[in-house]
């Protein structure tokens, strides 16, 4: 792939959507993990340090390595950015819930920073930068109206795979690049150990989909079972909600969701 091209495209994109908005700047939760590393230096690149900002919003700010190195990272780039620990607000909502299963809870923090973003966002004339990338939103892999809900996603048709290299072709630093992916939503948690699979062949099985390849031809390119290449498949049909608005009736000449063209 040529890096150089993709990274122009990427960065005219979120000049573009900037200037469309009529926005002073973008807003970025930047959570230590690559994704988010990634995206807020191309934001710089693209428009400058002075009109991005990034939001550290662990649920615990002391002690917490993720954010050591996204505050470090913020520094090194000179953005404007702000600290907000949430474990408060998230053990409240957990309290009024009552028993909230560990995933709901993870949930709960992922729209908990949505708020945050938005509500930063707002009067600061911001608009918020989505930093997922295709092969979590081809599975569902997050959390809707959580980390799902950005006003763009810069990075969110390059595969995971593609994220890696693009981060190497850029520069930015190996630490997030070596890290295991996370969502980083409750301890130990890993994005492969809950997509069942590496993210190498996770990609493989997605760009088969995008390609419409034969199962067969899947499973001999990836080099994986019947079995694993239909889960994805799978998981790939579930999700589609996900990148969907709100379902709707059909009831006027045009419907928003089905048949409305912006």
């Amino acid at each position: 792939m040529d890096w150089k091209e993709i990274k122009d495209i990427i960065e005219r994109f979120v000049q573009d959507k900037v200037k469309e908005t009529g926005a002073s700047g973008v807003v970025i939760g930047l959570s230590g993990g690559l994704d988010s590393a990634l995206t807020m230096k191309i934001c710089v690149e693209a428009m400058g340090k002075e009109k991005v900002h990034a939001l550290l919003m662990p649920e615990n700010p002391e002690n917490d390595e993720d954010m050591d190195d996204a505050l470090r990272y913020a520094k090194e780039l000179g953005v404007n950015y702000k600290i907000y620990g949430i474990g408060e607000i998230a053990e409240h909502m957990g309290s009024l819930l009552g028993k909230v299963s560990k995933e709901a809870m993870g949930n709960i923090k992922a729209r908990i920073r949505m708020n945050i973003l938005y509500g930063y966002a707002y009067d600061r004339k911001l608009i918020v930068v989505g930093t997922s990338n295709k092969s979590e939103l081809l599975t569902g892999y997050f959390t809707k109206f959580g980390d799902g809900g950005s006003d763009f996603m810069p990075i969110g048709d390059l595969y995971k795979t593609d994220v890696v290299e693009l981060a190497r072709y850029l520069g930015v630093p190996e630490r997030f690049i070596e890290k295991k992916p996370s969502a980083r939503l409750y301890p130990g948690q890993t994005d492969e150990d809950e997509l069942g699979m590496d993210y190498a062949h996770l990609d493989c099985i997605l760009k088969g989909i995008e390609k419409d390849m034969a199962l067969e031809n899947i499973e001999l390119e990836c080099s994986v079972s019947e079995n694993e290449a239909k889960r994805i498949i799978d998981m790939v049909k579930k999700s589609a909600h996900k990148r969907r608005m709100p379902l709707i009736p059909k009831i006027g000449l045009r419907t928003v969701g089905w048949d409305w063209r912006e």
